[in-house]
């Protein structure tokens, strides 16, 4: 749950960032919210979790 939480909080931000920006208008980012609640939804949800939580897995073990 904590790695979940973590990704949207830097999705969040990174969508905010772009439309300060004028990068992503605020229809585009409700479009990108809809698009993932309709993929979590789908028989490609365990997937996409599965993914994230490798890349997760990967980036902790990094060390700078």
């Amino acid at each position: 749950m904590v790695i979940s939480v973590s990704v949207v909080l830097l999705l969040a931000l990174l969508a905010m960032m772009l439309m300060r920006n004028h990068a992503l208008k605020p229809s585009h980012a409700v479009l990108c919210v809809l698009l993932g609640f309709c993929l979590a939804s789908t028989s490609l949800a365990p997937t996409i979790h599965s993914t994230l939580v490798s890349a997760a897995d990967l980036v902790s073990t990094l060390r700078p």
